[in-house]
């Protein structure tokens, strides 16, 4: 679970949206809502929008939102045998599959209110209904019928199939361009991505007993590693790896004063290299990927760093 918050206000006066991502099937619900919706608000359209579609899930993971860490939301949860877990800034696991399809939504409804017009809400449940007919690579099939065991059975694939026009009521006609012209959209930002992902991937991998230093990003305000503001470090470290926990994951020993900061980390890629030309030398320098709460980050460091 995650929020997209800060949108532009519609009509209806909804100016963010609730993400909700299934672990297993990656099919996705984009629920519509206002900032400043209390507690119970939110309670009730989880009841009514989750629940009552999928039943009571097993786990959820969120971030330290101060909805997830209220006191009526955990023992909401508890009562119907819900476990919450909560992430951290530098949990690898936290929710970068949410991350993805957060950047997945803001890209389809920026297409949606540049070629159809109108308020983003107004368009929202189409774009939902395309994200979860969409093909995914990691499930090898769509969102729909990982989740349902059957294709979604529906007037885009009549017209896929007929190889025709449908003719119908016109909101059939229209609903079924709009939702034809979305996927198509959707399709090229993720080739695009994908593309763009080939061309510069370069994995990192480390051992355990390497040293590594971390990039630190504290939030404003927030004291994690000592120190805030201006006066924060930019690296941390070096901490030695004591386990790989996957591919880009690994767990690291971290002294008794960062207790509170959880110890498996992301590893990160450099993207490119080049040289900063002064008067007297070339100072070799690296653009590298960091993986944050915000979504990956890019800075260009020095490669000895």
């Amino acid at each position: 679970m995650d929020f997209v918050t800060k949108l532009p206000r519609t009509s209806s006066r909804h100016d963010a949206i609730w993400v909700i991502v299934d672990w297993l099937t990656k099919s996705a619900h984009f629920l519509p809502m206002r900032e400043d919706y209390k507690m119970d608000m939110l309670a009730r359209l989880y009841l009514n929008e989750i629940v009552v579609r999928h039943g009571v899930p097993i786990l959820i993971i969120s971030d330290h939102d101060s909805r997830f860490t209220s006191r009526f939301w955990q023992s909401m949860q508890d009562e119907l045998g819900t476990r919450l877990d909560m992430s951290t800034t530098y949990h690898p696991q936290i929710d970068g599959q949410s991350e993805r399809t957060i950047q997945t939504l803001e890209d389809m409804l920026r297409e949606c209110v540049m070629d159809f017009g109108g308020s983003w809400d107004i368009h929202l449940p189409l774009v939902e209904f395309s994200y979860n007919n969409s093909y995914l690579s990691s499930v090898r099939c769509a969102s729909f019928e990982a989740l349902y065991g059957r294709k979604c059975r529906s007037p885009i694939l009549w017209v896929e199939i007929r190889e025709g026009k449908l003719i119908g009521p016109e909101i059939v006609q229209e609903t079924t361009e709009k939702i034809s012209q979305i996927k198509d959209r959707l399709k090229a930002t993720r080739d695009h991505k994908k593309s763009y992902a080939d061309r510069r991937r370069k994995p990192l991998e480390f051992s355990v007993g390497n040293y590594v230093i971390l990039k630190v990003s504290p939030w404003k305000g927030v004291v994690r590693f000592g120190k805030k503001g201006k006066l924060a470090p930019r690296f941390v470290g070096p901490f030695e790896i004591t386990e790989r926990i996957n591919l880009v994951a690994y767990r690291l020993r971290i002294p008794e004063e960062l207790k509170d900061v959880h110890d498996t980390f992301h590893s990160v890629e450099i993207l490119e290299r080049e040289f900063k030309k002064l008067k007297q030398s070339r100072i070799p320098i690296v653009k590298v990927r960091w993986n944050s709460k915000r979504g990956p980050e890019f800075t260009w460091e020095h490669e000895d760093r």
